[in-house]
């Protein structure tokens, strides 16, 4: 048997497979077009995984993200994240062109549409893009009642070289849900704000518009989507504490954890091997009041279940402090910790140790990463 070092990050890759195969169900049924989130695992080999099951490309947060991704086969790429930057443009139009792949853009500015104009008419390029619409997370995007919204369509309108391809959005605040119920609510609000925008489009003679809306708690959990065409969830391959928190997993559906060694025990505290180099405090931008601390923690072939589970109650560097309860865990023993947000956590590490049937099979590079 292969001895892997803790702190290490372990999937268990049937978990991702039911996870990859549910959403990929989810989006066949509504006639949707599904461009998974990159941002939560940064790996080459998901994004391809995740194209061979039926997703139609992959959406991206950064520049880099999508140079890694390019570099690497994926020819259908969304950024979903203003790139307002004239080099990057530059950068990834050329990348695209040698290549051969299509990179859609999103804009929520004069600025972002005058760079895009800018480049694509030194470059005779054809640019996509979608306006991102604020449906009341307070982000990025334009809100149905910003003027700056007509005055954006009626400039790609009238444009040579940027064709609007659709409207896209995130219902952020779902985060802050505190149960299914509110989950729905969200999600149906930010579908009805989109059909709005959709519509009033219309009457600008704007016709034909691709809407994609994505969260995993709502993609998991949405059961309309009538006029809809596309939707862009990304943690929902992994799943994490907040996902469950909110109530639209349960344990079985977690594929994500970091695996630790205790090596120290005190009357107060078990010492593992994972610190904050390894996990994280993040539960999103809304936060959730019912999670604690930094992770849940259990003996490596235990099922999870609230009652057992280990909190990871501080963090330095390269320890992890959990509450000593008379737990039985000894030194030396490996546990396998839950994270509150897995696409955090998953960024701290340079490669994903994948099990098969609870056995090793083979390390995955979490690539797109750092600058280039």
């Amino acid at each position: 048997m292969k001895i892997i070092n803790t702190p290490y990050l372990r999937l268990d890759f049937d978990i991702l497979e039911k996870n990859i195969h549910l959403m990929q169900t989810i989006a066949n049924k509504s006639n949707l077009k599904l461009m998974p989130h990159a941002k939560t695992h940064k790996c080459a080999e998901i994004a391809k995984l995740l194209i061979n099951s039926g997703a139609e490309g992959i959406s991206v947060a950064k520049f880099e993200e999508a140079i890694f991704f390019m570099n690497n086969g994926i020819k259908l790429i969304k950024i979903c994240y203003p790139i307002i930057s004239e080099e990057k443009i530059t950068n990834l139009l050329k990348k695209a062109k040698i290549l051969k792949a299509n990179i859609f853009f999103v804009i929520d500015s004069d600025k972002g549409f005058n760079q895009l104009e800018k480049v694509s008419k030194k470059l005779n390029s054809l640019v996509s893009v979608y306006i991102e619409i604020d449906v009341g997370f307070n982000r990025c995007g334009l809100s149905y009642e910003n003027p700056i919204l007509s005055t954006l369509a009626k400039k790609i309108k009238k444009s040579k070289n940027i064709l609007l391809r659709g409207i896209s959005s995130h219902a952020g605040s779902i985060y802050g849900a505190k149960n299914i119920k509110e989950v729905i609510k969200f999600s149906e609000s930010e579908r009805l704000e989109m059909i709005k925008v959709k519509n009033f489009f219309l009457k600008l003679g704007i016709y034909n518009l691709e809407i994609c809306i994505g969260t995993t708690p709502g993609a998991w959990t949405q059961k309309n989507y009538k006029e809809i065409t596309e939707i862009k969830p990304g943690n929902y391959i992994f799943n994490d504490l907040i996902q469950k928190n909110i109530g639209v997993v349960d344990w079985s559906q977690l594929a994500i954890t970091v695996c630790a060694t205790v090596v120290s025990k005190n009357d107060k505290y078990i010492i593992v091997d994972a610190g904050s180099k390894s996990l994280s405090s993040d539960t999103g931008a809304h936060g959730s009041k019912n999670l604690k601390g930094f992770g849940l923690g259990f003996p490596i072939n235990k099922k999870p279940n609230e009652k057992n589970a280990l909190l990871i109650n501080r963090l330095s560097e390269e320890h992890g402090w959990i509450i000593n309860n008379n737990n039985n865990i000894n030194i030396g023993d490996k546990i396998i910790i839950y994270p509150n947000h897995a696409c955090v956590v998953v960024n701290l590490f340079r490669e994903i140790k994948v099990f098969k049937k609870n056995k090793y099979f083979k390390s995955w590079e979490v690539g797109a990463t750092g600058h280039y």
